[in-house]
């Protein structure tokens, strides 16, 4: 029987194509001009233990004008795919060139990077070709998470990296806008749990420290995801203040519960630091054998007070949801809206009031992470939502452009494209210079 993480629409594609001159139904803004590329597992084996662990493939379609240029699919050629290179070799040393760099596509300061949170990540060509892989100049010692958060006002480029069985666990690094790694500190943690994102805003940092923790015993059988839910580790926040990086964090206790993606964060007026969530109540809980895999994220708020040392929690809805996302030019900072994936509905989430509305792709019509695609130059302004959406009645894909003003909508271009797009995690738009 085919694995599930190895079946329908999160099977592997087999090849690498380039088309162009896809067709459109609707109109592309000709505002939009760039990339839209999306990473995601596709073992070119067509085999692995674990939907996280297939080698990364990115997913680009080219918009012109008003027009759909091309479309092309590339596997990220690490040295895991082209070498066999292991994360660790037969004397225990780690190898941070062997992951598979198959979650997410960031740029930052000129380079197109993928990224996965267990290695270094890989440059791309505008071409989405593979450089090789990037440790900023030789400076980074650590894997880079695959959620980096750029700031809105610096242009600095936050991440972390976390460790398994070595040592430290987690350590925090700063770039500067031009690219340079600027800090790097080590954050003291109990133990080596699977921290895949963080928050940033104006004034500090804030790490998950969460219950999913590494199983060695798992680790060293191979083959499977080796964390699971611990009942003994507890959960907090660590609060980091951003001009004072090397200084103390803070931590806040909240009750146990486990959060692969933030939406959003910023410090509020009254001195409190605001985070929204996609909140799991556990995950990976290992019973025997077996292991729940039934527990679902919804959107939550927690508020962080520092004056009392408390964290508020609140749910902010009930439906079941994953890839939040904002208008990456309001990270860190109050943005009004947030879009998250349910189902087979966008939602669209008005942060302060609570109000909601979704658009419907309908039935067997499945979209992936819907990124934000600005339409001027003003943060929070107007734009479009852009993303992959698998038909499984024709068994293809296409790129779907929303007004993130109107989900409510009919969509405002429908791409075409000539591959099936296999179901996958982060991406970006990436407008070229000066567009």
């Amino acid at each position: 029987m085919t694995a599930p993480h190895l079946a329908g629409n999160y099977a592997p594609v087999g090849e690498e194509l380039t088309a162009h001159d896809l067709p459109v139904t609707g109109a592309i803004p000709p505002e939009l001009t760039g990339w839209y590329v999306r990473n995601g597992p596709n073992p070119a084996d067509a085999a692995s233990g674990h939907w996280f662990f297939g080698d990364g493939m990115v997913h680009g379609v080219r918009l012109e004008a008003g027009r759909a240029v091309s479309y092309r699919n590339r596997w990220v050629r690490t040295r895991r795919r082209t070498e066999g290179a292991r994360p660790y070799d037969d004397q225990g040393r780690r190898d941070l060139t062997a992951g598979p760099a198959n979650t997410h596509v960031v740029r930052h300061a000129g380079r197109t990077l993928a990224l996965v949170e267990t290695a270094l990540p890989y440059e791309l060509t505008r071409e989405l070709g593979t450089k090789g892989s990037y440790d900023f100049g030789g400076r980074l010692h650590t894997a880079m998470t695959a959620h980096p958060k750029t700031c809105a006002v610096t242009g600095e480029l936050h991440f972390f990296g976390y460790g398994t069985v070595e040592t430290p666990h987690l350590t925090y690094h700063r770039a500067d806008a031009s690219g340079e790694l600027a800090v790097s500190r080590a954050v003291e943690v109990p133990g080596p749990t699977m921290m895949h994102d963080f928050h940033l805003t104006a004034e500090h940092v804030v790490f998950m420290d969460l219950p999913v923790v590494l199983d060695l015993e798992l680790a060293l059988s191979g083959g499977t995801m080796p964390y699971r839910w611990d009942d003994g580790h507890g959960a907090r926040l660590g609060v980091l203040r951003r001009d004072d990086p090397y200084g103390e964090v803070r931590w806040f206790g909240i009750d146990p519960c486990y959060v692969f993606h933030a939406l959003n964060a910023h410090d509020a007026q009254d001195g409190t630091i605001v985070l929204y969530v996609m909140r799991y109540p556990e995950l990976w809980r290992r019973t025997g054998d077996a292991v729940d895999r039934t527990q679902h994220a919804v959107l939550w708020k927690w508020t962080i007070d520092p004056a009392t040392g408390t964290v508020l929690a609140e749910q902010c809805d009930d439906r079941p949801g994953e890839f939040p996302r904002v208008d990456d030019r309001l990270t860190g900072l109050n943005s009004a809206y947030g879009h998250v994936t349910c189902g087979t509905s966008l939602v669209r989430y008005e942060l302060a009031t609570g109000a909601v509305s979704a658009h419907d792709f309908g039935p067997g019509r499945t979209p992936g992470e819907a990124v934000f695609a600005p339409a001027d130059d003003v943060a929070g302004g107007p734009g479009w939502l852009m993303t992959y959406v698998y038909d499984a009645a024709g068994d293809r894909s296409d790129l779907v452009v929303l007004d993130a003003g109107d989900l409510t909508a009919a969509p405002v271009a429908t791409v075409h494209l000539p591959a099936r797009v296999p179901h996958g995690f982060h991406g970006n738009w990436l407008s070229d210079p000066g567009a």
